[in-house]
């Protein structure tokens, strides 16, 4: 197993103490026992979308597999502490996302803010996907092209955007370097 596979270790964690087997979790979230099982292995770099169908056929927030102890309190992230890192699949193996969460540990909330490295894509080839939900994205740095449905849109820093993410999209960088951006992701479970 890769040293950085802690959230298909937290996944068949939460799967097991539920009692659910990787078929049912299979039909929950309709994704395959294959996948599932290179995700739980850290075979395979799961993308934000699989994560989320796999929180919901668990009954838990996306949240749940990157929080440590959850608490009730408000939760503070400073910038000295220095977020763990969770890195999400691009449909390129260079590209993809990196997670910087901002509100680890805090129970019960219903959005999921995180700063999201957002790094160019090696190819032009990417899919789209979709999930229950919204989205708002604010660009911190660089450019971003979202391809939401059949339309695209540019921002640049200080541009944002708020969506439904029922609609299949995919976001990427644009110009000549990565771009940094605030997300906030609203999933219900």
């Amino acid at each position: 197993m890769p040293a950085n596979n802690e959230i298909g270790v937290k996944i068949k964690e939460i799967r097991e103490l539920r009692g659910v087997s990787i078929e049912d979790l299979s039909e929950r979230c309709a994704i395959s026992v294959e996948q599932i099982n290179k995700i739980e292995a850290g075979d395979s770099t799961a993308s934000l979308t699989p994560l989320l169908k796999i929180a919901r056929g668990l009954g838990v927030r996306l949240g749940t597999f990157l929080d440590d102890i959850e608490q009730s309190s408000p939760v503070i992230t400073r910038a000295c502490d220095g977020s763990k890192v969770v890195r999400f699949a691009g449909s390129c193996d260079k590209n993809g996302l990196d997670f910087h969460a901002l509100a680890a540990n805090k129970r019960d909330r219903n959005m999921e803010p995180f700063i999201i490295d957002v790094h160019r894509p090696c190819c032009s080839n990417f899919e789209l996907s979709s999930h229950e939900g919204e989205e708002f994205i604010f660009v911190l740095a660089g450019e971003l092209e979202i391809a939401y449905g059949k339309e695209c849109y540019h921002l640049a820093a200080g541009d944002s955007i708020y969506y439904d993410s029922i609609v299949p999209h995919h976001v990427h960088a644009t110009g000549d370097n990565d771009a940094r951006i605030l997300a906030v992701v609203y999933a219900p479970h």
